[in-house]
């Protein structure tokens, strides 16, 4: 099985320091939801991994991003793709839990529920805090410099064997020529 792991903020849609609160607030990157397509065409299992503390926090419910995760997945079919599962952590980063990246615990289920070893399977995100959780369970980092990721390139400090892709229409071309 061909699988890729992507964040979602900052790597599909566009982020927001207030965070994505309601379907209407979700804005695909430009070639973001033709990269998915690409991928799925590619015969690529696309899933989603994704920090989601504004549940914790008490910004959005379980209702409302199950909403948003709907219209993700609507505007990915619309475009020819497909996501086959999103996993997300709904804890604050004070919690302590093992799922909020960069701990491995959403890449950890991911590898259960779909009984698969991590080992190079590429993980996109746009957060330093992506690539941490994918290099400690040997997944492929890859850096998209879309949403915070020109800032955590300039930060420095990414795990040995990251690569750097302009954006996920990037990763998709290297990946799925």
């Amino acid at each position: 099985m061909k699988l890729i792991v992507l964040d979602r903020d900052g790597t599909i849609n566009e982020d927001s320091p207030q965070y994505i609160k309601s379907p209407a607030e979700w804005k695909p990157i430009p070639g973001s939801l033709e990269a998915i397509a690409r991928l799925t065409q590619a015969d690529w299992r696309v899933v989603v991994a994704t920090n989601q503390s504004g549940l914790a926090r008490g910004l959005f419910d379980m209702a409302t991003l199950n909403a948003i995760h709907a219209e993700m997945h609507r505007a990915v079919t619309q475009a020819g793709g497909r996501i086959d599962a999103i996993f997300f952590c709904p804890h604050a980063a004070d919690e302590g839990c093992a799922c909020r990246k960069p701990k491995a615990g959403l890449l950890l289920e991911i590898a259960a529920r779909l009984d698969v070893d991590l080992d190079g399977v590429p993980v996109a995100g746009d957060s330093l805090r992506d690539l941490q959780a994918a290099a400690s369970v040997r997944c492929k980092p890859y850096l998209v410099l879309t949403g915070k990721g020109k800032g955590t390139r300039d930060a420095g400090g990414l795990p040995p064997g990251t690569e750097t892709v302009a954006d996920l229409a990037a990763l998709a071309a290297r990946l799925a020529p």
